[in-house]
């Protein structure tokens, strides 16, 4: 399996991750803790992933990107050691942070510009739209002062929802194999 293939399952794993456990239903049944170490999971097979596309011709998206992942890992854990001590009642989970949203905002948008046709190019769209929705989900997850409501419940959960399978649709892209390698399989 070539890097690229090998981050893009990195990303695949993570995006899954992601998207289950931020679907409301799934948290209920699982509990918070549980949760939040999907979250966890997912973030460390994000960074596994951005990592191994440190190489890619896009350097800035990449770094950008992992330094995005970074702040997702230390998010998701500060999230899980917060649900830990309340045990079951521990709260709805992680929730996208700002810093790890703006960071994967601005990898997607520097990728989109160098992208080829085809694809690649379809991935990095894919990719943007799914950062643009993560980014709404971290202004909807911002509490409103002096409560514990956030701002938009509906944006929280659809943003994070809809950016991992995103995500994901762009990871399966990269999964598949390039076309000059179906042409030689085919060939043979």
């Amino acid at each position: 399996m070539t890097r690229g293939r090998l981050a893009a399952l990195c990303f695949a794993v993570g995006s899954v991750c992601f998207a289950v456990a931020a679907l409301p239903a799934v948290a209920e049944a699982i509990g918070a803790i549980a949760t939040n170490v999907v979250f966890v999971v997912g973030s460390l097979f994000f960074t596994a992933g951005a990592a191994l596309s440190l190489g890619d011709p896009t350097r800035w998206s990449s770094g950008i990107q992992l330094l995005g992942t970074v702040f997702f890992n230390i998010s998701t854990a500060l999230a899980l050691a917060a649900a830990v001590p309340a045990g079951a009642a521990g709260g709805s989970g992680w929730r996208p942070d700002v810093y790890g949203s703006a960071c994967f905002l601005l990898s997607s948008a520097l990728a989109v510009r160098p992208s080829p046709r085809g694809r690649e190019r379809s991935g990095a769209w894919l990719n943007l739209a799914g950062s643009v929705l993560f980014a709404a989900a971290a202004i909807g997850s911002f509490e409103v002062p002096g409560t514990d409501a956030l701002l938009s419940p509906f944006w929280t959960g659809l943003g994070t929802v809809g950016g991992a399978l995103l995500f994901l649709a762009a990871a399966l892209l990269g999964l598949l194999p390039a076309p000059a390698q179906r042409a030689a399989a085919t060939a043979k």
